[in-house]
């Protein structure tokens, strides 16, 4: 079994997806490369891929929609899997929506479209692991997605300048793969996807707070 960890910052191409593997203790800088990318992150337990990031027990967890700067992300176990360390975007990101699958495209009657389902599935095959039974809700960093008071939600584009970035630090050994998402068929990408950027850091190299600016 491969598993791969890049030194360097390594480019998501628009509408693919790439893994790395993490440390406990070491970050990870998803930056947007040229602004308004939303990515889909998906984070397993490096040695026991059935636990996962859970949206639904973070959500539990810091009973909050999206975690605040400095609290944690829980597994389907409710053990911290990823910290929320620093973010100089806008901090508009969405832990509601799927992932885009080949289901999603075919309603639109796009059959042979990229997706971030796709993406972490050829993501996990490609470093030897079984395909995934399920695709967990991902972390979706930079999208925007409000919630009215009537509960409706809107698809906007994401308010991302070009160099911004989410930094995450690791709470257990890590596989993350990211999708930078291909959606083209609504807003949230804005006129087309663009690629992301992954950069770990490592552990001493990390900041201990950084505010939304």
């Amino acid at each position: 079994m491969t598993t791969l960890s890049y030194p360097e910052p390594v480019t998501i191409p628009a509408g693919q997806g790439r893994a790395v593997t993490l440390r406990a203790g070491a970050g990870l800088r998803i930056t947007d490369v040229d602004g308004g990318q939303v990515g889909d992150v998906f984070a397993y337990n490096r040695h026991d891929l059935t636990e996962h990031h859970s949206a639904s027990h973070t959500r539990t967890h810091t009973e909050r929609l999206f975690p605040a700067l400095g609290q944690s992300f829980v597994t389907n176990r409710r053990r911290p899997i990823l910290t929320y360390l620093a973010d100089t975007s806008p901090g508009m990101h969405d832990m509601l929506i799927a992932a885009c699958d080949p289901e999603r495209y075919a309603a639109y009657g796009d059959l042979d479209h990229a997706s971030c389902a796709e993406n972490l599935c050829r993501a996990l095959t490609e470093l030897g692991y079984d395909a995934p039974p399920f695709i967990p809700q991902p972390i979706n960093v930079f999208m925007r997605i409000p919630v009215a008071a009537d509960d409706s939600l809107s698809w906007l584009a994401a308010a991302t300048a070009p160099g911004d970035a989410i930094t995450f630090r690791a709470e257990m050994d890590c596989l993350i793969v990211v999708s930078a998402c291909p959606q083209d068929h609504n807003a949230i990408n804005g006129a087309a996807p663009t690629p992301l950027a992954l950069t770990i850091l490592p552990s001493h190299t990390l900041p201990t707070e950084e505010n939304h600016r």
